[in-house]
């Protein structure tokens, strides 16, 4: 290697160090900040980072960055020995530690120190070192957030993931690169996608074949009967190679993304790294002090999800100790302790994440937002937790004054922009005078969803199923117009309605009689948004939309569907906000002679399931009776009649064989065309459903709508 390649390679070797013991140095000296008793203890771990970090700078010739720790070394080693820390000592080495952190962005950046916040602390820190009383230094403009970790890098400067692996019988730190992950994982995803379309495939072999089957069936003692035979086995043994190499493709995407998900997740404190500095550098300014605690550390959570919550988590942490404490002697007053107290937690919730950031301080002032919101024109809410909301809006302060951190009213505004575009949403709880909670609920990954598809204005968009509460049918009754919006009435409240194409500017569909609609929950609000059509539930890969179209209004990201479409992924607590202020529209046609619908009977022991069927078959028009199980539909078919059946197979009380069976052999029934649609694939199961009469057999792994109601169709 030639000189300069080796001096690169020093250079960027020392640089990725720096990072980490900026971290340390930072930590251990907010350790020593609030226990300078156990000096004797925590200085030692000081000093060995330091001569770490200037013997690495040593070898990579940044002669500054040696030089500033070795007076640091010096003006911290008399602690060992007794010496009490002073305030200012405390001021000098955060900003030495600044310092350190901006001198490795300039290196990284190819730019001189010269000129720089160390450069600058090196006289002081020299004074401090021979025993010189010095004034406390005048902290250096920092990027934002402040913390070594949360700041923002170039795209060259990407962070690196540190995970075991073995080689040689020992136990070796690798560090891959973040953007590497980023692309394998969208590899994987592209990998499931295929593997996805391959089982779309599968089932449409499946379904040639049952038409040459039954081809073959017409055509009995005929010369084409053979012909038919020998088409229908090579059918067969087509689709077998084609289900073992989908099985194997299964094994090996589901293998790969696990592994890949697994190499991504970091623990949730690593997240909240700087942090706890960030806090004690707005306490000290404001003459304040502070402990942050963090539960649910251990927690490990995708690493772009960790450093998307990292600006969020920053602001709601500078507004905890800003806002939320209160002085010392206020404090003291109230009967609390003078140090103040912010817990950063993390916990599960099925598929989504809530991180809470909550302090024990003096909880929001309603009045002074109220009087806040009415100074600009705006209503102030008379509920409290409608009222507690306007902390969100932007330009909205309670502060006394501006100040460095506060009183400018952003910050929480820009915390639920950046939470939304992460599929999520953030809610605020308060006691007076003990203390304000916020919680954010985001899901667990970024790149694959579960979705629910739509169709809007001739396009087909997606919303996350974990928001989307219920489907329905709307019908005039479920419907009425207060103050000019309207509402979709429940026994609970009343849900603001609207339509999803008016909320998009897009073109309206026709009215229908009873229109199709999803209701849709962000935290506590909940909106109903009328669609053209429901179409499907599947789970898809998650795309950005890049910075060009990152504020698309109502819009997250973008949808990979199996077939390899593109799909809109729609913010629900965007959606939710403004379907709450749409005027009143027209969602029924105007009334004229009542048309006959054909009846049908739909039975399925899933929720989630009954309601999408049951919404794609009243969208084309069908009147639907739905049931829970088998024998509810036995019981509602005896009653009131059916022209059709769409049945599950596994249900409690009746399965959906022994219905079918129940219909063949009823002298009144025996004629209704009864459709299965199971996830049950196998060649035996199939052939029990024909066996006990069955009209059709439909697999839910590849339902299609389409494909129901064109059955439908045909049998009717």
């Amino acid at each position: 290697m030639d000189r300069d390649r080796l001096a690169q390679a020093l250079l960027d070797s020392f640089l990725e160090e720096l990072e980490g013991h900026v971290v340390s140095l930072n930590r251990d000296l907010l350790a020593l900040e609030q226990a300078p008793a156990r000096a004797k203890e925590l200085v030692p771990g000081i000093l060995r980072t330091l001569h770490s970090v200037k013997g690495a700078s040593r070898a990579a010739s940044a002669s500054m960055v040696e030089n500033a720790c070795h007076r640091m070394e010096e003006v911290l080693e008399p602690l060992i020995h007794g010496r009490a820390p002073s305030p200012d000592l405390f001021e000098l080495c955060f900003a030495t530690v600044d310092a350190l952190d901006d001198a490795g962005r300039r290196l990284a950046a190819r730019q001189d120190l010269s000129g720089s916040p160390l450069e600058a602390l090196l006289p002081q820190l020299e004074q401090a070192a021979h025993g010189t009383p010095t004034q406390a230094p005048v902290p250096a403009p920092k990027p934002a957030p402040p913390a070594p970790a949360l700041h923002e890098k170039p795209a060259e400067a990407e962070p690196e993931l540190s995970f075991p692996a073995q080689a040689s019988g020992e136990t070796l730190p690798v560090r891959v690169s973040g953007q590497k992950l980023d692309a394998l994982l969208g590899r994987s995803g592209e990998l499931r996608v295929a593997m996805l379309r391959l089982e779309g495939h599968a089932e449409s072999l499946e379904a040639l074949r049952d038409d040459v089957m039954g081809l073959r069936e017409r055509v009995r003692g005929t010369q084409s009967e053979a012909t038919l035979r020998r088409v229908e086995l090579e059918l067969a043994r087509v689709a077998r190679v084609l289900a073992q190499d989908r099985r194997a493709l299964f094994q090996s995407s589901t293998g790969l993304d696990d592994e890949v998900r697994r190499a991504r997740m970091l623990p949730f404190e690593e997240g909240c790294t700087g942090l706890e500095r960030a806090a004690r550098d707005v306490a000290h300014s404001l003459g304040r002090r502070v402990r942050m605690e963090v539960h649910g550390g251990g927690l490990d959570l995708d690493r772009s999800l960790l450093q998307s919550l990292r600006e969020p988590l920053l602001h709601l942490v500078r507004n905890a100790v800003a806002h939320g404490l209160e002085a010392p002697e206020e404090r003291v007053r109230h009967g609390k302790p003078e140090e103040g107290r912010v817990v950063l937690s993390a916990r599960l919730r099925g598929s989504r994440v809530e991180v809470a950031v909550e302090d024990d301080g003096r909880g929001l002032d309603l009045e002074a937002l109220r009087e806040r919101a009415r100074a600009r024109g705006m209503e102030a809410p008379e509920d409290d937790e409608d009222a507690a909301r306007l902390v969100f809006l932007p330009g909205l302060s309670t502060a006394a004054k501006v100040t460095a951190v506060s009183g400018r009213g952003v910050g929480l505004d820009v915390v639920r922009a950046q939470v939304e575009a992460l599929r999520g949403s953030v809610e605020v709880a308060f006691k007076a005078g003990q203390g304000t909670r916020f919680t954010l609920d985001v899901p667990l990954t970024l790149s694959t969803l579960r979705v629910l598809l739509v169709s809007v204005g001739g396009q087909v968009l997606a919303l996350a199923s974990e928001g989307v509460d219920r489907l329905l049918r709307l019908s005039p009754a479920d419907v009425r117009e207060v103050e000019g919006r309207m509402s979709w009435v429940t026994p609970e409240a009343l849900v603001p309605l609207a339509s999803l194409a008016g909320v998009l500017d897009l073109p309206p569909g026709p009215p229908k009689s009873r229109p199709p609609a999803v209701v849709l929950s962000a935290g506590t609000a909940q909106a109903a948004l009328v669609v053209d059509e429901v179409i499907a539930e599947q789970e898809v890969l998650v795309r950005s939309l890049g910075s060009r179209v990152k504020r698309a209004r109502h819009v997250a990201a973008a949808a990979v569907l199996p077939d390899g479409r593109m799909a809109l992924l729609l913010s629900p607590a965007s959606l939710v906000r403004a379907a709450g202020g749409r005027p009143s529209a027209q969602f029924f046609p105007t009334p004229k002679e009542q048309v006959v619908r054909r009846r049908v009977v739909l039975a399925d022991d899933s929720p989630t399931t009954r309601m999408l069927e049951q919404s794609i078959l009243e969208s084309a028009g069908y009147d639907v009776t739905a049931c829970a199980d088998g024998a509810e539909a036995w019981e509602r078919l005896q009653a009131g009649g059916a022209d059709a059946l769409v049945l599950d197979v596994e249900m409690p009380r009746m399965d959906g064989f022994q219905v079918t069976e129940a219909v063949r052999t009823s002298p009144r029934f025996g004629r209704v065309p009864v459709v299965l649609v199971t996830s049950r694939e196998k060649p035996e199961d199939k052939a029990r459903g024909l066996q006990a009469g069955a009209s059709a057999y439909i697999v839910k792994s590849a339902f299609d709508p389409t494909s129901l109601l064109e059955t439908l169709r045909r049998l009717l």
